[in-house]
């Protein structure tokens, strides 16, 4: 367009949508299937990723960091 002007936009929505849903979340008990991983299975669970194996999240033990230092 004249004027190199653009228009960009998240679907996602702004705080208070996101807020609205942790809300609804934790009203209903609803939460997500976590396997929390020691910083050391990085490697292994990128390759269960790769493999398609995984129908949920990993969240990475942030403790396991002092003892991979």
């Amino acid at each position: 367009m004249f004027g190199q002007k653009s228009v960009a936009g998240s679907m996602v929505g702004g705080i208070p949508d996101t807020q609205e849903v942790l809300d609804f979340c934790a009203k209903h008990d609803i939460h997500p299937n976590c396997e929390m991983i020691r910083i050391d299975e990085i490697n292994e669970a990128f390759k269960r990723l790769e493999r398609g194996e995984i129908a949920h999240r990993f969240v990475i033990d942030m403790a396991s960091l002092k003892d991979a230092a």
